[in-house]
């Protein structure tokens, strides 16, 4: 508990960002159900919180949203997980021989405790997310240079900070002197918080199994029988966490920035073949594991649906779905001077056809009753207890 209150008081706060201005609470807030409320995030440089953040003023203003959707923090401290983000490029893996397969390969940190203690050294490291730009600090600069550079820097921001040092001292065994801290304390003090914050199992389902045969409503049930039925939403969407932790292309409207590969000539993403590049992986991503799935819009890799509803309809059929989505349904707060790339490839008609011809879900087709009682489903995967987190969002966190 005491590492988890060291990483309660690290996720909160800049420190840790390159230029100090933001912090992992910035993009997984409680409020916004551990995402930001946003299709794509605004990342560093912006201002403000959840889906109000502008994408700031002057040389200071964001230089590109952040390319994929910021997904939930529940239960990624579940021992069962082996992969994690979007396209999967962390995993368990002795490749490198450290117990991880990582974009930090063989330069990731000795000491790592855990899966997600790894993941949240990442966004660390990313320019557009909380590094900054190239020039505007030490930590980005190091980074330029190779991944791992970057995290001694913060670790001596921590060390040195008055508060942070002896907590760290106190906290973990194997720290004699604050001289001893490394970014590997900073890390497993942030997973302890997490794993500890955001674990959810007490949701009406979760009571459902457990033998309160009460805990769901006739509509819930009803749309429980089509999760696991009709609607073949387990297929991909099973097991405990919800996830099969596989890859699947589901059709998605494409817009932002995409995340390009070194060699990409134009603005897309390929999802799970930019981490295995083998080409029966493009336009796969990860899927997302369910547990409080309502609170977490909007949905999809990139959030592309602004809720529940939208998103279940283009499971059903995504050729569809995609040829009547409409940029409205994204949630993209105006940035000017990023107009113009948000929808850049719609107007690759070669890239839209690849995208359109990738689809692994056959189309199905239910009643509108029964949609509304699968989102009553969906909506019983919430804790009851998400309101009532044990440490909270502290006095001291400025938006």
């Amino acid at each position: 508990m005491e590492q988890a209150a060291v990483g309660h008081q690290l996720f909160y706060d800049p420190i840790l960002s390159g230029n100090q201005n933001i912090s992992c609470a910035h993009c997984h807030h409680p409020d916004f159900g551990t995402s930001d409320g946003l299709s794509l995030g605004i990342g560093e440089g912006g201002q403000g919180l959840g889906p109000d953040r502008t994408p700031g003023t002057g040389a200071d203003r964001i230089r590109k949203r952040i390319p994929r959707n910021s997904p939930g923090l529940w239960n990624l401290g579940a021992k069962e997980i082996h992969t994690v983000f979007h396209d999967g490029r962390l995993s368990i893996s002795d490749v490198y021989g450290n117990g991880f397969n990582s974009p930090a390969q063989e330069w990731l940190p000795e000491g790592l405790n855990s899966l997600l203690a790894a993941q949240a050294l990442f966004p660390l490291t990313s320019q557009f997310e909380m590094a900054g730009n190239v020039a505007e600090n030490e930590v980005t600069g190091a980074v330029h240079d190779r991944i791992d550079k970057g995290w001694p820097i913060l670790a001596k921001r921590v060390r040195t900070d008055p508060l942070y040092g002896p907590a760290i001292v106190a906290a973990f065994d194997e720290v004699e002197t604050t001289e001893d801290i490394t970014i590997t304390q900073v890390a497993n003090a942030l997973a302890a918080f997490m794993a500890i914050e955001w674990r959810s199992t007490d949701s009406p389902f979760d009571h459902y199994l457990a033998g309160d045969t009460n805990a769901l409503s006739s509509e819930q049930l009803d749309g429980m029988k089509l999760f696991y039925g009709k609607a073949r939403c387990s297929t991909c969407h099973a097991g405990p966490l919800m996830s099969d932790q596989k890859f699947h292309a589901l059709g998605l409207p494409p817009f932002g920035p995409g995340r390009t590969r070194q060699w990409d000539p134009f603005v897309r993403d390929v999802g799970r073949m930019g981490e295995s590049n083998r080409l029966e992986d493009a336009y796969r991503f990860r899927t997302p594991m369910l547990r409080n799935v309502a609170l977490t819009a909007p949905y999809g890799h990139n959030g592309a649906f602004p809720d529940l509803e939208s998103v279940i309809r283009h499971h059903l059929n995504p050729r569809a779905s995609l040829d009547k989505w409409s940029p409205e349904m994204a949630a993209l707060p105006e940035v000017q001077w990023l107009q113009k790339t948000d929808l850049l490839v719609w107007e690759d008609r070669y890239e839209m056809e690849r995208q359109r011809e990738k689809n692994d879900i056959v189309p199905i087709q239910l009643t509108d009753l029964e949609i509304q009682n699968l989102i009553a489903f969906l909506r019983s995967l919430t804790g009851i207890s998400v309101g009532s987190l044990k440490f909270g969002v502290p006095k001291e966190f400025i938006p």
